[in-house]
């Protein structure tokens, strides 16, 4: 089932030239992931019925064409292969003038809520959602990222509450946000960035102290985030250039 939503690009979420920024593009996915599984009954509303929630694992975008404030968007989302601990969903963004303008992938694992531990994905969920078999890059699955061994610089932040969700972590927009204040300053300049990742290894809790660590490798520049304390890996940032 390719499930589908029309998003008016607001004031807020436009940055240089006045195009969308790639957080307010995750939000608009994130959103409609979270409809589509209104509708097919695993959404926020139910969990207190299905002791459930879905846990995102991994972000791949790529923004062919970036659009701008005012437009009117076509966003397509649909789940594919739903395995028995994790599932992928893609998504599609078209312009007004029906332009393919964005396509990313995401994984996702299921969380019983009460036991805080990864759920299975049972025949009946799979058949809620309906699950399709396009897949908008050539890979279906996601490759693992390799952590570097060395950095150039890097960044300490506390969480702080504004960050946390409503299971209790930090939410995973801001993974996005901690990774551009870690980006050098002529980096970060040549921002909107058309292709990026980000890798979810470890939930962020507050009052967390997290070190951002930044490297290059050729055209990649990554941004590893680790808890300070513990040295346990939050997540890997990529984004190409």
């Amino acid at each position: 089932m390719i499930y589908k939503e029309k998003f008016k690009i607001p004031l807020k979420d436009i940055g240089k030239d006045d195009k969308i920024k790639n957080r307010a593009i995750l939000e608009m996915f994130e959103n409609i992931g979270s409809y589509h599984s209104d509708l097919v009954g695993y959404g926020v509303n139910d969990i207190k019925n299905t002791g459930v929630t879905w846990v995102l694992l991994d972000w791949k975008v790529k923004v062919i064409k970036r659009p701008k404030y005012g437009d009117i968007l076509d966003v397509h989302t649909w789940g594919r292969n739903m395995l028995k601990f994790y599932t992928y969903r893609d998504y599609e963004v078209y312009n007004q003038n029906g332009e393919l303008c964005v396509i990313a992938t995401s994984k996702w694992t299921l969380i019983d809520i009460e036991k805080r531990k990864i759920g299975k994905i049972t025949e009946e969920i799979v058949n809620s959602y309906e699950p399709e078999e396009k897949h908008v890059f050539l890979e279906e699955e996601l490759d693992k990222l390799k952590i570097p061994e060395n950095f150039i610089s890097s960044i300490t932040y506390k969480v702080a509450r504004r960050d946390i969700d409503i299971i209790g972590h930090m939410h995973n927009l801001y993974y996005l946000d901690l990774a551009y204040e870690a980006l050098p300053e002529e980096v970060y300049a040549k921002r909107p960035f058309s292709d990026f990742r980000i890798c979810y290894k470890k939930e962020i809790m507050l009052g967390d102290v997290v070190e951002c660590k930044y490297t290059k490798n050729e055209n990649e520049h990554i941004v590893v985030i680790e808890n300070k304390n513990s040295k346990i890996i939050n997540a890997i940032i990529v984004i190409q250039i």
